[in-house]
């Protein structure tokens, strides 16, 4: 994995994605490869490498961001029944573009 997939594949259309919410400002949609039978990934079209760098100056960003998460994690839980909506820090983050990720159901087996 490159060390901004969203940026260099998402963003730049160089990897198609099945949307499911966007603003001007920020995307939802259908993981390329899920970790669980539902798998939204949430992202801001700006790069920001993660939660922790976010500055002051986006907090509006941020803001659009969380109700783009929140919007999607009310689809999924009307849908599904419950999700959960994770991020990942340090290590556990593979790419570093701040992301949220909305899940439901167990998570799949990876080989």
């Amino acid at each position: 994995m490159t060390e901004d997939f969203y940026c260099e594949e998402v963003l730049s259309g160089r990897t198609p994605v099945r949307k499911v919410l966007e603003t001007p400002n920020v995307l939802a949609y259908h993981h390329t490869r899920p970790f669980y039978p539902v798998h939204v990934v949430v992202i801001p079209k700006k790069h920001i490498s993660s939660l922790l760098t976010l500055e002051e100056e986006d907090n509006e960003l941020l803001l659009e961001l969380m109700n783009t998460v929140k919007k999607a994690a009310a689809q999924v839980t009307e849908e599904h029944g419950a999700c959960r909506v994770i991020t990942n820090l340090g290590r556990y983050q593979d790419s570093k573009h701040l992301h949220f990720h909305v899940v439901s159901g167990v998570p799949l087996v990876k080989d």
